[in-house]
């Protein structure tokens, strides 16, 4: 599977720095932000490819909150032979994964079925509104959860599940509330900025 992307070449041995956009986002939404967080790393920017009213999203849904599961499992295992192969191209060793909302979403549902493929995530107001299985691969990775209390797409309680669950495989999870809704505020970008650094 092949996704139009963009990309910045990394260095020798830098790690692999992955971002994926919201729903009428676009590959350009985080990549900037990416190579400010990493300098040095290869950057891969990829764009969605399923088109819901002309706004670019990374799979189906029949209503708000509301996925195409069979769609979203075919996209996710799509996406996970493009992790593999970028991973291949550049040679990196480590691989970091940030998202949006519906690039939140792809993140995760990559993650809860190979949780070898990206070492560290960072999700932007996540919405998993399924009861994933276990997942033993994901112990000990480093996983950043940001969110808004008042996000009317992605509800708090929902949010909280997806922690829990998280935390109960095992993953070092950080999670950063702010008081907002579903936009992204200035202490999450710090708060980003703080869990890449640490």
């Amino acid at each position: 599977m092949s996704y139009v992307a963009k990309r910045t070449e990394g260095a020798a041995g830098a790690p692999l720095f992955l971002t994926f956009h919201g729903t009428g986002g676009n590959e350009g939404q985080f990549h900037g932000f990416a190579e400010q967080l990493k300098p040095g790393a290869h950057i891969c920017s990829p764009r969605g490819d399923v088109s819901e009213h002309g706004a670019l999203r990374y799979f189906r849904r029949t209503g708000e909150g509301v996925y195409d599961m069979d769609d979203l499992a075919a996209r996710t295992a799509a996406m996970a032979d493009f992790i593999r192969s970028e991973k291949k191209k550049t040679g990196a060793a480590d691989t970091i994964g940030l998202g949006y909302s519906n690039g939140a979403n792809i993140l995760a549902s990559v993650a809860l079925a190979q949780a070898d493929l990206v070492d560290t995530l960072i999700l932007m107001h996540p919405l998993i509104p399924w009861e994933p299985k276990a997942q033993p691969g994901l112990k000990g990775r480093r996983i950043l959860i940001t969110a808004g209390k008042r996000d009317p797409i992605c509800p708090a309680p929902l949010t909280q599940a997806l922690v829990d669950y998280l935390a109960a495989q095992g993953a070092d999870v950080t999670v950063h509330w702010h008081p907002g809704g579903h936009e992204i505020a200035q202490s999450e970008v710090d708060a980003v900025a703080q869990f890449i650094a640490g």
